[in-house]
């Protein structure tokens, strides 16, 4: 299967630049993903389309302030550095730009001279290896320095970090937001659960893969990324028990759905675990656990776009996605939303 297949043409100005003022009032795309039927509705409407003892699986994970700006000891210059993945108490994979001021043994200083780096070892891809220095708490100095690791096609700058958290997050370690949670209120989700709906968390660390492009022509090529996952036995044992009652399991977003469909047996039932996941979902792929999926609207050519025909069909997404277009919903991040019911 072609990437290229997965091709629609996206105008600029409905890239989501900021949130809106108010998360659950942001537009929501009904769509049936057996017969493509579409409605448009306020994302406050979910409340609708859920049902006494369905069960919907948010993901927890909390976005680390994962962009640090600092300079080059002796030449100042500017560098910055963005958190991938934690190897040990002080030592983190990192992406660097510009690259060629990081080789083994160079070293930075971030802020007041707080925090201060030394590249050791060269990662993956051109990434680096740092070990840093400080005094007290990385996370707490990290919450002071860091910056909001904004996709690269958001230009305009973040004034409140947590909007670009859920309202549930809660384990820090993403290097991006769930974004599809990103619409729910606490009042929301309050109303949601009142109405009979169970609500079930798991933890899928997101990580920069996400907005990297497909580089194989062929998609069957293509190597994801791992992400680290956690499912607790609370979790699962709901998600079990909502299957077994006949009702359905939603993912809020595609990282709940690949963390599902990653521990999932093949009759659907989950247990509690941990672990690495870089399950890559495109069209022909059987689910096994999930039954409905809200989700953002995805770039063109993007595996996350591929996840989502799967779960209906390729040409019932890219006619919901032109209709998106013409409709002239808003996209990606700050985006709008999707419920393939």
């Amino acid at each position: 299967m072609d990437v290229k297949d997965f091709y629609f043409d996206l105008p600029e100005e409905l890239i989501a630049q900021h949130p809106l003022e108010k998360r659950d009032e942001s537009r929501l795309m009904i769509v049936d993903r057996n017969t493509g039927e579409i409605e448009n509705r306020i994302f406050k409407d979910i409340i609708d389309y859920l049902d006494n003892g369905d069960c919907l699986v948010l993901n927890n994970t909390r976005v680390m302030p994962a962009r640090l700006i600092g300079a080059k000891e002796g030449s100042g210059g500017r560098m910055e550095f963005l958190l991938l993945k934690r190897i040990d108490k002080n030592t983190w994979e990192t992406l660097v730009k510009p690259g060629k001021r990081a080789q083994i043994g160079s070293r930075f200083v971030f802020g007041n001279g707080e925090l201060k780096a030394e590249v050791i070892s060269l990662g993956e891809e051109g990434n680096r290896v740092v070990k840093f220095e400080y005094n007290g708490i990385f996370e707490e100095v990290l919450d002071r320095l860091g910056q909001m690791p904004l996709p690269p096609y958001i230009k305009e700058s973040l004034t409140d970090k947590e909007r670009y958290q859920t309202v549930y997050s809660k384990e820090v370690g993403s290097a991006a937001a769930p974004t599809a949670g990103l619409h729910f209120t606490e009042e929301l989700l309050q109303k949601i659960k009142e109405k009979g709906v169970n609500i079930a968390f798991v933890t899928l660390h997101v990580g920069l893969g996400t907005f990297r492009p497909v580089k194989a022509e062929k998609i069957e090529e293509h190597t994801m990324h791992s992400e680290y996952y956690v499912m607790t036995k609370e979790t699962a044992e709901l998600i079990n028990n909502t299957k077994a009652n006949g009702k359905r399991v939603i993912a809020v977003g595609t990282t709940s759905n690949r963390t599902l469909e990653t521990i999932a047996d093949e009759n659907g039932i989950v247990r509690e675990q941990s672990g690495w996941t870089d399950i890559f979902i495109y069209p022909g792929y059987k689910f096994k656990v999930v039954d409905a999926l809200i989700t953002n609207f995805h770039l063109p050519e993007s595996t996350l776009i591929m996840l989502v025909s799967a779960f209906s069909s390729k040409d019932i997404i890219l006619n919901a996605y032109n209709t998106a277009v013409k409709e002239r919903y808003r996209f990606f991040s700050f985006g709008d939303a999707m419920f393939l019911k």
